[in-house]
């Protein structure tokens, strides 16, 4: 595991507006407080959510890009890149792959957080089909793709962009979860983040309640002691 000191730019890659804020935000906050430049890549704009009928699918669009866009700034994020995926339709093709590796050599980050693709029984939530394709996707476009001159080769010959190797990956909502980030001082900027998204958080007058359940049992995992919070990740050597 990479020592914070020895990473100097994150790339976050998630399936829609609000993934990485449910996911990491206290995380990402602490990092950005260290001086480590934190860039989104969203690869969907969540034109699915929500459940006003009379909002256009066009009209959430919008929205959704500005309040993710606004979601981030309460964490240090000012770099917010958006793919125009649809919403619910996501797979793990060879063209996400391309296009994450595109980003990824654009970035050139030490350290990439995504979501597992692997299914969470646990936390059902956690598994919608479109996470589980970004993360599978992402980790794809990690290895092999972005390292390999002669994956998408006309990425280097017709874009300039140089190969680049992810020396580490962070996976959020896995099941095979074993590190635990202390967020207790952060806490309340992950809530601002997250009620940012009032197209999906404003009716839930609950959301501090259930954010503290939640995220006391990972510290419980961690053996934090109580009244402390954590947010869980698998991390991947990726050298």
């Amino acid at each position: 595991m990479l020592d914070d000191t020895e990473v100097g730019r994150i790339l976050v890659i998630a399936a829609h507006p609000d993934d990485v804020d449910f996911g990491a935000a206290g995380t990402i906050a602490g990092w950005t407080d260290n001086g480590i430049e934190v860039i989104y890549c969203i690869v969907t704009d969540g034109d699915a959510g929500g459940n006003d009928l009379s909002v256009s699918r066009t009209e959430m669009t919008a929205l959704r890009r500005a309040e993710q866009t606004a979601a981030a700034k309460h964490v240090g994020v000012h770099d917010v890149r958006f793919l125009g995926y649809p919403d619910g339709q996501v797979e793990a093709t060879i063209g996400l792959r391309r296009d994450l590796a595109r980003v990824i050599r654009q970035v050139r980050p030490d350290r990439v957080v995504t979501q597992s693709a692997d299914r969470n029984y646990a936390r059902i939530q956690a598994s919608h089909p479109d996470h589980r394709a970004v993360g599978s996707a992402a980790l794809d476009a990690v290895y092999p793709d972005a390292r390999n001159p002669f994956a998408f080769p006309d990425l280097l010959s017709d874009e300039g962009l140089e190969p680049w190797t992810v020396r580490e990956v962070w996976l959020s909502a896995s099941p095979q979860a074993h590190h635990f980030v202390d967020i207790t001082e952060n806490f309340g900027r992950k809530v601002a983040a997250l009620r940012a998204h009032e197209s999906q958080t404003g009716h839930m007058t609950n959301l501090e309640e259930f954010l503290r359940g939640w995220l006391s049992r990972s510290a419980a995992l961690a053996g934090l002691p109580e009244g402390r919070l954590a947010e869980a990740f698998q991390i991947l050597d990726t050298p």
